[in-house]
């Protein structure tokens, strides 16, 4: 009889540390804040040892720093961070669209032209928080359309600080018009299954943001 290749069970600490990580990246643990053993043990209702591997595991990330004899903090967002995510980012989603142009069937490329025209609307109501969500999701289901794990894998990585540093971020406006723009220019590669035309955009697409957002966290830093 084959062996069974069992599903492994989350942990408390790798449960404690995807909680932890979607507090953050919503912004409800802000950057700088000071992460309190007692207050957080209690908050997701775990002892003290799970709760400080969850730390230690988003420390690896860079979500958070430990610092010695004064406990945790989520690790505040600075320009360098900006200008040292941003170009990793753009390179891997770069190489996404490569690939996922070529790769990507129909349903999945109806799905992404949906979540677009979603996009859309939202912006045109003025729905920040929704456009953002949709915008998020299109990239992600670009990457996993390239259907390379390792790429998937550091994407989502950084993706998560992405999301911390957006919470701090109040980009201007004109930087919304033209992440619009940049996106209509995906779309239209992406329904060319032209992979050059994409990976080229989405690169352009990451730069542009990487500028607005930097001047964004040096304003609230300032």
């Amino acid at each position: 009889m084959n062996s069974i290749d069992r599903v492994p069970r989350l942990t408390l600490a790798d449960a404690a540390a995807e909680k932890l990580r979607g507090l953050i990246g919503e912004g409800s643990l802000a950057p700088g804040e000071r992460l309190t053993e007692a207050e957080l043990s209690g908050r997701l209702g775990i002892s003290r040892i799970p709760l400080r591997e969850a730390l230690r595991a988003l420390a690896a990330e860079g979500i958070v720093t430990i610092e010695p004899h004064k406990g945790a903090v989520v690790t505040p967002v600075t320009p360098e961070e900006v200008d040292e995510v941003f170009p990793v980012l753009a390179a891997l989603e770069g190489c996404a669209g490569e690939l996922a142009a070529v790769t990507m069937d129909e349903a999945a490329r109806e799905e992404i032209a949906a979540l677009h025209a979603a996009m859309l609307a939202a912006h045109k109501a003025g729905r920040r928080r929704q456009f953002l969500a949709h915008n998020e999701t299109i990239h992600e289901r670009i990457v996993a359309a390239a259907r390379n794990p390792t790429l998937a894998s550091l994407h989502r990585a950084l993706s998560l600080r992405l999301k911390r540093i957006r919470y701090v971020a109040q980009v201007e406006d004109s930087s919304w018009e033209r992440s619009v723009a940049e996106h209509e220019a995906m779309m239209d590669a992406l329904a060319r299954r032209d992979g050059r035309a994409l990976g080229a955009a989405m690169r352009e697409h990451l730069a542009s943001k990487r500028e607005a957002v930097r001047e964004a966290v040096a304003r609230a830093s300032a």
